[in-house]
């Protein structure tokens, strides 16, 4: 099943992956049926989780039934425990839009939901995220998980996020991330997608972020109210929903009273 995964993952486009996955997941929430591990997104409970991954697949992470991963549970219950995003009336924007949230998202009532990407048919408008097509602080809340990586000038991004932001809203900017590095890794003069893969683990990124990531975001003019989410959680809970062991989940607010 591994050799299988990274075989679609990197030979199919990404509008045919989501189109395909809508099949499988009525066979797979089926076979993995059982309780020693839970999915927050879906309700799920399952024997197990589906691997996953481009290159190197890890084992026990791919909801059998929404197709949720570590990061995407992760975010759920930063979402649900830590802010109002299921309660207040919100204008949201959604980067890219995870199939795991994109139907859930848009049945919530008190949520005015925008979707927007280059490529995926789940995206309402299609954009480049460095230069988006939003008037200034149009949206209460941005969501663009795992997208900066994937873009050249990602500090001209978060510009963007800031700028379409109101003000007292909040942008959720998750990526991946080597807690070794001191400082974020990037060198534009790798092209190559194979050595792109070796230095910044896909073939599609830019660059490897590192412990400086929150500050990185703040120098665009962001704060940070709170510590990172995965520090308040025991080690039973994250076991349970299979979450990231190191992720930067916390909001980035742009500071001064909302703007309705």
């Amino acid at each position: 099943m591994k050799s299988i995964i990274a075989f679609l993952l990197n030979a199919l486009p990404r509008p045919w992956l989501i189109r395909l996955s809508q099949p499988v997941m009525k066979v797979t929430s089926i076979l993995f049926s059982g309780n020693k591990v839970e999915c927050p997104v879906c309700g799920g409970h399952f024997s197990r989780l589906l691997p996953y991954g481009y290159n190197v697949i890890r084992k026990d992470v791919l909801c059998p039934r929404c197709f949720s991963l570590e990061r995407h549970r992760l975010l759920w219950l930063f979402l649900k425990n830590k802010t109002r995003f299921f309660s207040d009336p919100l204008k949201v924007l959604h980067v890219a839009p995870e199939q795991c949230f994109y139907i859930r998202f848009r049945k919530l009532s008190n949520i005015d939901y925008t979707t927007a990407d280059l490529e995926s048919p789940l995206a309402d408008v299609k954009l480049d995220i460095q230069q988006m097509p939003f008037m200034d602080e149009t949206f209460d809340v941005v969501i663009c998980n795992h997208v900066l990586e994937h873009v050249p000038d990602d500090r001209q991004a978060m510009r963007e996020i800031y700028r379409v932001l109101k003000t007292g809203g909040f942008g959720i900017m998750q990526v991946p991330t080597d807690m070794t590095l001191e400082k974020t890794y990037e060198d534009a003069s790798i092209t190559d997608p194979r050595k792109k893969e070796l230095h910044f683990r896909q073939k599609d990124h830019y660059r490897l972020y590192g412990r400086d990531y929150p500050e990185r975001i703040k120098e665009t003019g962001f704060i940070i109210k709170d510590s990172c989410y995965l520090d308040e959680l025991d080690r039973q809970t994250i076991q349970r929903y299979r979450l990231p062991e190191n992720e930067y989940m916390m909001a980035f607010y742009k500071e001064g009273t909302r703007k309705k």
